[in-house]
């Protein structure tokens, strides 16, 4: 896969590639595509956020772009690709004053 098999704004849901090369589903929404990795959400399980290498998906299974209010927001300064060079996972806790959080 490429970076242009991929858009921002979008849920997938992807046949992925462990380390150990076993195959796993993979429910993501998509921040951001960079030349060599995507940042993503996993939609699906513990809702982190994740840095996925192109090489590691195998197929995509299906595709479904989302509206503009319902995507999912970050800061753009966590989002940046120099944020990404050393990591590859990040758990996001968001608050709303109008939710009590």
């Amino acid at each position: 896969m490429t970076k242009d098999d991929f858009k921002t704004d979008t849920r997938y849901t992807l046949t992925a590639r462990e380390a150990s090369g076993r195959l796993v589903p993979l429910n993501v929404y998509v921040y951001r595509a960079y030349k060599d990795f995507m940042i993503a959400r996993e939609t699906s399980g513990a809702g982190l956020v994740r840095k996925i290498a192109y090489s590691d998906v195998v197929k995509i299974v299906h595709e479904h772009p989302i509206e503009a209010a319902d995507r999912y927001f970050l800061p753009a300064q966590l989002l940046e690709e120099a944020n990404w060079r050393d990591r590859s996972v990040m758990q996001h806790y968001a608050s709303a004053p109008g939710r009590g959080k």
